[in-house]
């Protein structure tokens, strides 16, 4: 489904909205318009649906970063907050890179005006406005089926690169790359004949094992390379180059892994060569280390970047490279292969799990994360069961915990048998129920539902309209509230579609605890429910049950939590989720600061997030007095709702420069009123003299 646009029923304006990644993004008018359809070919650049009005400005609820280009695509100038700038009269393409992307096409003179909180054009009489909208979500395009040899799997992970929008560097930003087509077991590998993988002469030459290949997929995609089996395990170019890639295959992996890091990053240099020359801090910081002719390097094709980019030792790059968003680890059956495309679109890092799983059977000791989870833990015999395969049933296995290894990524996935303790517990179904998720057509808001069956955590909701859940200018919420529901009541929760169900609540073995009973999870055949919070004791095999019938990813809990922590985690990840935190990410912060959070958990696809964040980006905070009026702030970026290889740009008077996600920004000194206005910008988790607050809160009031 494209994006719509709908006129403002309450003011002059129209809103583009995209049903499927729930997103949204207001554009206000001096006049009331009725805008038309038109076709997309004036946008040079892609665009899925576009309309024509009337109007002499268009006025944005906050500053997004805008390229201003002529009508060929030729980046004339970049605005930013607190700029103005007059243009005379000609044919421009304004792309915005808001939480869906715009482009504005006109013919007119242009004044260009941005303050804290706005961002305004102003096009001197009325015009005719086109205006444009591609939606960032993706689907695979095809499905390739592969039996589980290695020499097969490697033919189908070379179809990834098939949804590579280009093989220039600038698939290093996330609207440039596609999704990898699905792959599917069956008895013979079956390529259709529509997948047209790029020919970038590269080659990656990986051991004949099926964890080798699994290892490649993000790498393969990211370079539109092809796979091989065979020995000496290396990456080649049809123009001769080799670079080894280690014998053993530990040694491989973190090959395979520093080199998509490194290519990537310096990808995001070269990039600003192209279609978006910026100030770009990265490209500083790195220039001082090295010397590479970044305005030549641009026009070389990839594989010849490749070799210039291997060329460079690892090392150089990488205090300057992003925080990456995800490292899965995965067990070598088969049935995971089914995975590969997904974790190869989030560009996740991809290592074996042998000998990385703890049980607490067995004659080896459990480690110490899951022997402290255990004994905090009083899980019945009933809830310790886990889906081991995908035939759509649970089966038991007692106590089968596992502890995926501490990583340098924001968010660590598991992808096979056992509970994972601290990471993402990752089912390929899930990943499927998001595919097939039906958008409604009803309703512009997202759809928040919850649920109160225990009277004694009521206060976890009490500010839900306002607090939790608040309605925003550009992301307006339609939040329903059930109080003590019955079982039949409480299963047409389930039933009924709805974005993000939070149930706040007992749980007893495999029932949830109604007013009348007891709602067995195993009896929910039908389910709407695409994201979920369930906080309440024990709930995983629910979790378990909902992703099998229908929902997407939700947060579950290992364990018993007392009410008033269940509480205080509840509302701690709400707020998370409402600021544009993925699921994963939010229980992730939820643990640093509440010692609690160590008893929550994913299940499904944990990337998804609930809500948009106000600025594009996730960020939060830390904030020192430094002196009299003097404040330190330290800025943490996490990766876009769409992916790794975004950029930000703090709204600070004195910043003009990007700044690549997932960094931590270099530490700003500001005033009082300046750190004011920044806090006000949008709601985000902040540190300020060690303690943890929300950038709403009345205790800056005092700024």
């Amino acid at each position: 489904m494209n994006p719509t646009f709908k006129a403002a029923d309450d003011r002059p304006g129209v809103t583009v909205i995209d049903l499927i990644e729930n997103r949204q993004f207001p554009l206000q008018t001096s006049t009331q318009i009725d805008p038309q359809q038109i076709g997309t070919d004036s946008f040079h650049f892609p665009v899925d649906t576009a309309v024509e009005f009337i109007t002499d400005q268009l006025v944005l609820p906050y500053v997004v970063p805008t390229c201003v280009r002529d009508q060929h695509g030729e980046m004339l100038l970049e605005t930013e907050h607190y700029a103005y700038e007059t243009l005379p009269e000609n044919v421009y393409l304004l792309e915005l890179t808001a939480p869906i992307k715009l482009y504005v096409c006109v013919r007119s003179e242009i004044t260009i005006a941005s303050s804290d909180d706005r961002l305004a054009f102003d096009f001197g009489s009325p015009i005719h406005v086109q205006l444009g909208a591609r939606s960032l979500h993706e689907k695979p395009a095809a499905t390739v089926k592969s039996t589980a040899d290695p020499t097969d799997l490697a033919c189908a992970v070379s179809t990834f690169g098939s949804a590579l929008k280009t093989t220039t560097c600038e698939r290093s930003l996330p609207s440039f790359r596609g999704h990898p087509p699905r792959l599917e077991l069956a008895d013979q590998l079956h390529v259709p004949d529509e997948i047209e993988s790029p020919d970038t002469g590269i080659t990656i030459v990986a051991p004949p094992d099926r964890n080798a290949i699994y290892a490649t997929s993000s790498l393969a995609y990211y370079l539109g390379a092809t796979v091989v089996t065979g020995e000496n395990p290396r990456i080649e170019t049809d123009a001769g180059f080799e670079y080894k890639m280690g014998e053993s295959s530990e040694e491989f992996e973190s090959s395979i892994e520093r080199t998509l890091q490194h290519v990537f990053f310096l990808d995001t240099v070269t990039r600003t060569e192209g279609i978006y020359d910026i100030d770009f801090h990265e490209r500083k910081q790195i220039e001082a280390h090295i010397t590479l002719p970044f305005e030549e390097l641009y026009d070389r094709t990839i594989a010849e970047q490749l070799a210039i980019y291997l060329s460079i030792p690892f090392d150089t790059t990488e205090e300057f490279r992003p925080t990456w968003q995800l490292v899965t680890y995965v067990t070598p059956n088969p049935r995971n292969a089914k995975a590969l495309p997904f974790l190869a679109n989030d560009l996740s890092l991809i290592q074996t799990a042998h000998q990385t799983a703890q049980s607490t059977e067995g004659p080896s000791a459990p480690s110490a994360d899951i022997a402290a989870f255990v004994r905090s833990s009083t899980r019945s015999k009933d809830s310790d069961r886990e889906e081991t395969d995908e035939t759509n049933h649970l089966c038991d296995g007692v106590n089968s915990y596992v502890s995926p290894p501490k990583t340098d990524t924001f968010e660590t996935a598991w992808l096979g048998e056992g509970t994972p303790i601290g990471a993402n517990k990752l089912l390929p179904s899930a990943f499927e129920n998001g595919l097939n998720h039906s958008p409604r057509d009803a309703s512009d808001a997202i759809d928040i539902t919850i649920v109160c069956n225990d009277q004694q955590m009521a206060a976890e909701y009490n500010e839900s309209t306002d607090g939790l859940y608040g309605n925003r200018d550009e992301l307006p919420f339609d939040v329903t509230i059930h109080r003590n529901l019955s079982i039949d009541s409480l299963r047409q929760v389930f039933a009924t579609d709805t974005d993000f169900l939070h149930y706040i609540g007992h749980v007893d073995g495999e029932a949830f605890i109604c007013s009348d009973g007891e709602l067995d999870s195993r009896t929910l055949t039908q389910v709407g429910v695409d994201t979920f919070l369930l906080n309440g004791c024990e709930s995983y095999q629910h979790g378990l049950q909902l992703i099998k019938n229908g929902s997407v990813g939700g947060i579950v809990t290992h364990s018993v939590v007392e009410n008033q922590d269940a509480i205080a985690v509840g509302q701690l990840i709400a707020r998370l989720l409402n600021s544009g935190f993925t699921l994963r990410s939010a229980v992730n912060l939820a643990r640093t600061h509440r010692f609690v959070g160590n008893q929550y958990g994913v299940v499904g696809d944990g990337g998804i997030t609930v809500a948009q964040s106000g600025g594009g980006v996730a960020n939060r905070c830390h904030i020192d007095s430094v002196e009299e009026d003097r404040y330190e702030l330290r800025i943490s970026t996490y990766h876009s709702q769409h992916g790794i290889g975004a950029l930000y740009i703090p709204y600070i008077p004195s910043v003009s420069k990007h700044f690549l996600a997932g960094t931590e920004l270099p530490p700003f000194t500001l005033s009082r009123d300046t750190l004011k206005r920044f806090l006000q910008l949008e709601e985000i988790p902040v540190e300020f003299d060690d303690r943890f607050y929300w950038s709403s809160d009345d205790f800056f009031s005092f700024l």
